[in-house]
């Protein structure tokens, strides 16, 4: 077949830029060699909030039901129901995104695609057979998969990535978590509610070290409260594993041996880099793409995870927009810029623009709005009191440079003060716009006004 576009990929980046491609009168391909939805519908990030739901609300009722005024008798749980919902939440939108392929004329391509030119795409199918399809133009968007440990190498029962973490048919009594980003915490959160003993092993001195230092501190205070274990400051030395359980040596701020019968591995990522043609890469091995997201090879172009940080999905979907709008119409596509980042365990975590020490680092003058959850009518009727809204505004102007929250539905929260980044709002109109009360929400008023030093309700 002669398409204008083919898209490599189906996940966030790729089933998005195929869509957007359809839209504009394109005759679109998509190419995937696992399921529509990619990573994230499938393996990330809809079955781990799936997971994250059924912990918070079975930690709620185990060790909260008397606050509500609830006493419950024989409170018990069914493993491989709750790893079963997860799994059926990203049936569903696969198929979802299938009847979306249809819905907008797009051929839907199952196997493993090879680029050996410019303008030919190579599948192999699973029983072996191939094909070679022509276009004008090609969408790479294969993502990235879970980095393994030298000298630990996955064996999908006493080491694992992410996506045996979401699958495992019997719970582990203890667990070892290397790696305290925002894949490490929501699983650290989701195995200890249900019992299982935690422990997290981290390089940098705090767990999520991309965030505000006072939101992971916040966390961590968090996380000893519930009962997990971490170990910031400290590296792995040494690894093994025979097979039932696993030995991992550790030294900084602990030096010892832990032992566990499951461990998660959660460093990062590495680039799937479709076979066949040459492309500059990064130096850091990820694809490298110009202003209009082309790679190296004239007509192949590049979105999402495989052209690198951050490694998001709504990124990865506005990087396949612009690609593809600035391929079909007289858009200039944009790169992106600011973006929030959110992290789904308990107490949630969410943020945009500049941490607090990164602005110190940049010189820039500011003021910070901090206002407690404990201090907002709709946190503590809904007991939950933990956490804060911290935004920090430019002086003299008042722009927005940054914004963290942790707490009760802040990665809901996050998105208004992306548009107010977006529409280049300052702390005057944060302030003089009317919020709803009681909401969670109105904090955000609420931290501007502390900001501006005439706050209300502290």
């Amino acid at each position: 077949m002669k398409y204008d576009l083919i898209v490599i990929g189906g996940g966030p980046a790729g089933y998005v830029g195929a869509i957007r491609a359809a839209q504009l009168g394109k005759k679109v391909a998509c190419v995937e060699m696992d399921r529509a939805g990619g990573t994230c519908l499938n393996w990330g990030c809809i079955p781990t909030k799936a997971l994250l739901k059924n912990a918070e609300l079975y930690h709620t009722l185990s060790h909260r039901a008397e606050e509500f005024g609830l006493k419950i008798s024989g409170l018990e749980y069914n493993w491989s129901k709750v790893i079963g919902r997860s799994r059926k939440v990203s049936d569903k939108l696969c198929g979802g995104i299938e009847f979306l392929f249809k819905k907008n004329k797009i051929d839907y391509v199952r196997g493993t695609a090879t680029i050996p030119a410019a303008g030919k795409v190579e599948v192999t199918a699973a029983d072996g057979s191939k094909e070679t399809h022509e276009a004008t133009n090609i969408l790479i968007s294969t993502g990235a998969t879970s980095r393994d440990m030298p000298g630990l190498p996955y064996d999908g029962k006493t080491v694992i990535s992410s996506r045996e973490a979401m699958t495992l048919e019997k719970q582990p009594k203890s667990i070892v978590i290397i790696g305290a980003g925002a894949i490490g915490a929501e699983f650290a959160y989701f195995f200890n509610a249900y019992g299982t003993q935690v422990t997290m092993v981290e390089m940098a001195p705090n767990l999520l070290p991309v965030e505000d230092t006072e939101v992971s501190q916040t966390l961590e205070k968090s996380f000893k409260k519930q009962g997990i274990r971490f170990l910031t400051n400290t590296k792995t030395t040494a690894a093994s594993t025979d097979g039932s359980k696993v030995s991992i040596t550790v030294e900084g701020a602990a030096n010892e041996t832990i032992e566990a019968e499951v461990c998660l591995v959660a460093i990062g990522v590495k680039p799937v880099m479709p076979g066949g043609v040459e492309f500059k890469l990064t130096e850091r091995g990820w694809l490298h793409t110009d202003d209009r997201y082309q790679t190296s090879v004239p007509g192949i172009y590049a979105a999402g995870d495989i052209i690198g940080p951050p490694w998001l999905a709504h990124v990865a979907s506005y990087e396949a927009i612009q690609c593809v709008e600035g391929l079909y119409t007289k858009h200039k596509p944009k790169k992106v810029g600011v973006f929030p980042g959110c992290t789904y365990c308990h107490p949630q975590v969410a943020s945009i623009g500049l941490t607090e020490r990164a602005a110190k680092e940049k010189g820039l003058k500011f003021k910070v709005g901090k206002f407690p959850y404990v201090a907002s009518g709709k946190a503590l009727a809904a007991a939950e009191p933990d956490g804060f809204v911290k935004i920090l505004y430019g002086e003299p102007h008042g722009e927005i440079l940054g914004a963290h929250i942790i707490g009760s539905e802040s990665t809901e929260m996050i998105a208004e003060i992306g548009l107010a980044m977006n529409l280049e709002a300052t702390w005057d109109e944060i302030e003089a716009t009317i919020h709803a009360h009681p909401t969670l929400s109105e904090m955000i008023k609420e931290a501007t006004e502390v900001a501006k030093g005439h706050p209300i309700h502290v």
